[in-house]
């Protein structure tokens, strides 16, 4: 029984940007789970049409369940502000900064959370040598679900310098963010917005059965194993879930969010850096959200009707 009462949501997925296929497997459980407690639910492919289909579909909230560009980067946040539809997630200045790593990095670091050094690179220049000493990581600036993501070391067949024909994000990016390298352990923690302050739930660790944690062994079936809760030092799980509720405070995240770490487990404390936020968390059968909310007692069902609790909060009056 919904604590909500019976709304009707639009649930937005799809789109056009790389995570299309991840959108619609979010956005169909989403809207499934939305239907099993009694709402109704219109469910839309976001078009460039999609301003008039919310407008015909006049719901009481939008489930934006997009992922990356445009659904995640302000774009979509700024034309349902603009329409005065409520609707899931981070608001727009939220969205813009926690989808640029730069500026990520600008407003998490001042606040006492650590992430790897690093700097913007053009493209052009990788051509000519390494920005950083080996290994190192090269990101798109503003992309999600590890799109685009290569490893450079010494050992890798990118060449040295980085050739024009090598395969990588240099040929689908003009700039991207170098990072060093930290060797180490993949650990995420989500946190939910409760009615007395946003909640960490726990930390997960992602063990790869070959290469990193890219696009492909995120969302591909027995390509990951998720250790939940992670076997590590409580005072890493305790760091980590305080990282992640500062992170979303301060970044301004609304409904869930989800903090990605990489713990150096030689260096203790010092070895444990942020790496991103995401503002909107997969809600797929392998996402991590969902996987942590099942562990401390929050079926799937109620997971998204709490997201949806916290668009609604405030606008009853």
């Amino acid at each position: 029984m919904s604590t909500l009462g019976k709304l009707h949501v639009a649930v937005l997925m799809g789109g056009w940007a790389a995570e299309r296929e991840v959108s619609l497997m979010s956005g169909n459980g989403v809207a499934d789970a939305l239907e099993s407690r009694g709402h109704r639910v219109t469910r839309i492919d976001m078009g460039r049409d999609v301003a008039a289909r919310i407008a015909e579909a006049k719901p009481d909230v939008v489930f934006n369940a997009l992922h990356g560009v445009p659904g995640e980067d302000g774009t979509v946040q700024g034309m349902l502000d603009l329409m005065g539809v409520p609707y899931t997630h981070s608001g727009l200045a939220t969205s813009v900064i926690a989808i640029d790593k730069e500026l990520t990095k600008q407003a998490l670091v001042p606040h006492g959370i650590p992430m790897p050094g690093g700097r913007i690179v053009d493209c052009e220049t990788l051509y000519q040598g390494d920005p950083l000493a080996r290994p190192y990581v090269l990101k798109p600036v503003n992309e999600g679900s590890s799109v685009g993501v290569a490893i450079v070391t010494d050992e890798s067949d990118y060449g040295n310098p980085i050739a024009r024909d090598a395969k990588g994000p240099w040929q689908d990016f003009e700039r991207l963010l170098a990072e060093p390298f930290i060797r180490g352990r993949e650990l995420t923690t989500a946190v939910i917005d409760r009615a007395g302050g946003p909640e960490a739930l726990t930390v997960t660790e992602l063990v790869v059965a070959s290469g990193f944690y890219d696009y492909e062994n995120k969302y591909t079936d027995g390509k990951t194993e998720h250790i939940c809760p992670a076997q590590i030092p409580d005072r890493i799980a305790e760091l980590c879930r305080e990282y992640a509720v500062r992170a979303h405070t301060v970044l301004g995240c609304k409904g869930t969010s989800r903090t990605d770490f990489r713990w150096d487990d030689e260096q203790g404390e010092d070895g444990l850096f942020v790496l991103e936020t995401n503002t909107q968390p997969g809600m797929t059968p392998l996402s991590l959200v969902p996987e942590q909310a099942k562990h401390c007692g929050m079926d799937y069902a109620t997971l998204v009707e709490a997201i949806v609790a916290a668009a609604l909060e405030g606008r009853a009056a």
